[in-house]
């Protein structure tokens, strides 16, 4: 029998927003271990942190029990992958370096017989119009490298405090379930995949579409959740 694979999203390490689980980030360094040698495949569909930079000479030392932790699990034999999210999509080459962690936009993979389509599901809604033009602009080469020549702690500041107050405005808006059901569809048919795992949203479900599956692992901050996937199905398993 195959081993389980666990796929897991929107942590946003670096912060702790009213009603966050305490401890959280040692909590995911402890879900981590334990997969040591026991999983197949572990993903992580994107927002592992509320905010990644790389600089050429630093790297943020409140993760490093993360850290060692990613490494220790590719160590033991399981296959990790980690996805762009909108809030940490400017990775560079340490995870892959490393850690033995690729780094994706998007991502399929051949799991217990079946075709996995990964990818954060930011932009997916209409509403994210404003959004997607933004995260063009911040992606720019010139402004990354703008960004890289301010102190690390000073940028650190400067994407919590716009960090927190993207989340304010944020707090209100609807989550259209609709949308992200209708294009995940359309990703199944054109990728030709059996399941579309996505984050972004944070609500924990898994869906039927015509073509497949449609299914997210909600969020890692107020109701830490995570898919299992087992015998070629998926579970929401609670922490």
């Amino acid at each position: 029998m195959e081993l389980p694979a666990y796929f897991i999203s929107d942590a946003h390490l670096g912060i702790d927003p009213p009603g966050a689980v305490p401890d959280r980030e040692q909590m995911f360094v402890r879900l981590l271990s334990s997969w040591k040698g026991k999983a197949s495949h572990v993903v992580v569909v994107g927002d592992l942190f509320e905010f990644w930079y790389e600089y050429n000479y630093y790297i943020a030392s409140a993760h490093f029990d993360l850290y060692r932790a990613f490494a220790e699990l590719v160590e033991s034999g399981v296959e990790v992958h980690v996805l762009q999210g909108n809030h940490d999509f400017a990775y560079g080459d340490f995870f892959p370096k490393h850690l033995g962690v690729p780094v994706h936009k998007s991502l399929i993979l051949e799991i217990q017989g079946k075709r996995v389509f990964f990818t954060h599901g930011d932009g997916v809604p209409k509403s994210d119009s404003g959004y997607r033009i933004m995260r063009k602009i911040l992606d720019l080469p010139l402004n990354r490298f703008l960004f890289k020549q301010i102190h690390p702690d000073w940028g650190m500041g400067i994407a919590r405090f716009v960090g927190r107050n993207s989340r304010k405005c944020g707090e209100h808006r609807v989550v259209r379930i609709d949308e992200y059901l209708e294009w995940g569809d359309r990703m199944l048919k054109k990728e030709h995949c059996d399941y579309c795992i996505h984050g972004h949203h944070h609500h924990a479900g898994i869906w039927n579409t015509p073509n497949g599956v449609v299914a997210s692992p909600g969020e890692f901050i107020k109701n830490p959740a995570i898919l299992c996937m087992e015998n070629g199905g998926l579970k929401l398993v609670s922490l």
